[in-house]
């Protein structure tokens, strides 16, 4: 059955060879109920949020009815998950194509949470509520942090249990991306296909996302991972700048557009600490939060490893060039990221180079912010406020933070720019409210629980202007209780 509500579908992604997706049948569920809607970013993918609402719409959201113009198809992608290379696909995911925004953007339109593809490797392809809701939650909070990102137009109920340790309520989830084209499906391609496959898989990414890559007089994939690497530096940079733990940076969790994807483990970090792990499936904190440019910096080679074929046609050579773009991803990286960090101090150019004093203000205060177990997001709040006398924070009580303050405040005083201007970038560059990890929680399991969706609207509605620095936001911006949260872990919700 098709939809009437005015999709504007295209399907370019089913006009690659087939080997990289099934078409699928949808698995029928029985009654759909929506619980939460994007009216925001419906408005902006061109569809009217009244129509969405609607029976019929909800049906599609569910998977039970394909939208006009769309296909239902499951993507083939491969992936290393801890180190390990593994087969995967979309196991419980079903794309219906890309939506053409009125100015002519394309973002795919997936259901997460549809049913079993040839891809499940045994499992129901189903998912539960607060998975849902959580990664709901958290995408929409890092898109208006201004970090790319998927996001969530939809998630409906499907009146349907599903079975993990217990029994929960089934959802599926209508995620938006520029695309789900991921390091794992170049690696499906070089492991599976052939070579014509390979390039037209890379051909076809590159005009997707990389256009002005075809214009260019050099080697056209060299440049694509000249310009990968640009945006995966960029994108870790900005995580480590909010204190976000992907939680399960695999190379299928990597996209090539470069925004953030999948919101399973993922959690924000209160006190700071480098070696900070969240994720019940991450025992060696392989992907914890020090570790994640790194662990950019692995994936990327295994993505580069794939272009392998198409850098040269001699391999050595290829290998060569290879090494040398990935070479410059460290280099890349510490610059996004000390932009970042002057910019959160209010420091608006560097000084004196790239080992210059600035690096020393920084340093020195994450220093001070591990010793004294500060709160990640609230040191950088309090320094925007100019309010250093929270009994909250034993960091400010200590000499060795006067020292660190006396220094920060004569480099800003150095500076052309007014200290209100510094003020003013920093209120730009620091959020005052997170989705913090207890009040996640509150909000899910009044949902899931009690069926009190009201929770969850407030949390949503204070996270939507993380910059703000509003009284309605302050009841958002307390630290959970040590105690409650000691150990607290997150799932992969699958």
């Amino acid at each position: 059955m098709t939809s009437n509500v005015e999709w504007n579908l295209d399907n370019s992604y089913a006009r690659l060879p087939d080997k990289f997706y099934s078409q699928i049948d949808p698995n029928l569920v029985d009654s759909p109920e929506l619980v939460i809607l994007n009216e925001t970013l419906a408005r902006s993918l061109g569809l009217d949020p009244t129509l969405l609402r609607t029976e019929e719409a909800i049906e599609v959201f569910a998977g039970n009815r394909i939208p006009e113009g769309g296909i239902a198809l499951a993507q083939a992608y491969a992936g290393h998950q801890f180190g390990h290379f593994t087969m995967l696909g979309d196991g419980r995911a079903m794309l219906h194509g890309e939506q053409i925004t009125p100015t002519g953007e394309r973002f795919d339109i997936q259901l997460k949470g549809s049913g079993r593809t040839p891809y499940s490797r045994g499992g129901d392809g189903r998912a539960s509520l607060g998975p849902m809701l959580r990664e709901y939650i958290i995408s929409e909070s890092m898109h208006a942090l201004n970090i790319p990102t998927t996001r969530s137009l939809a998630v409906v109920t499907t009146g349907e249990p599903v079975y993990r340790e217990t029994e929960l309520p089934g959802a599926v989830l209508t995620r938006v991306a520029a695309s789900h084209l991921r390091v794992g499906t170049f690696e499906f391609a070089v492991r599976y296909g052939t070579g014509e496959e390979l390039r037209a898989l890379a051909d076809y990414t590159i005009e997707r996302h990389y256009p002005s890559v075809t214009s260019t007089n050099k080697n056209r994939y060299i440049v694509f991972l000249q310009e990968v690497i640009k945006r995966q530096a960029s994108l870790i940079s900005k995580w480590q700048l909010v204190g976000f733990i992907h939680g399960v940076m695999n190379t299928d969790n990597m996209t090539i557009c470069g925004e953030t994807i999948d919101y399973g483990p993922c959690a924000f970090m209160d006190k700071y600490d480098p070696e900070t792990v969240f994720s019940s499936i991450d025992r060696d904190g392989r992907y914890a939060y020090g570790n994640q440019p790194y662990i950019g910096g692995w994936n990327l080679a295994r993505f580069a490893e794939t272009l392998v074929p198409l850098l040269h046609e001699d391999q050595d050579e290829a290998v060569k060039l290879a090494q040398n773009e990935l070479s410059k991803y460290s280099d890349l990286y510490r610059e996004y990221w000390m932009s970042g960090m002057r910019a959160k101090l209010g420091l608006f150019h560097g000084k004196g180079g790239a080992g210059d004093g600035d690096e020393v203000i920084i340093d020195g205060l994450l220093s001070l912010m591990k010793k004294y177990h500060a709160d990640f997001t609230n040191t950088f709040r309090s320094l925007t406020m100019d309010e250093l006398d929270g009994k909250e924070m034993e960091l400010f009580k200590a000499p060795e933070f006067t020292e660190w303050h006396d220094l920060w405040q004569g480099r800003l005083s150095e500076q052309e720019e007014t200290t209100e201007d510094s003020y003013e970038l920093m209120r730009r560059s620091n959020p005052t409210v997170i989705p913090r990890n207890h009040r996640v929680e509150e909000a899910l399991d009044a949902a899931v629980e009690n069926e009190d969706f009201t929770v969850l609207e407030n949390l949503l509605a204070a996270l939507s202007n993380p910059y703000d620095y509003s009284k309605v936001q302050r009841e958002y911006t307390y630290p959970p209780d040590p105690k409650v949260c000691a150990g607290y872990r997150t799932y992969c919700g699958t």
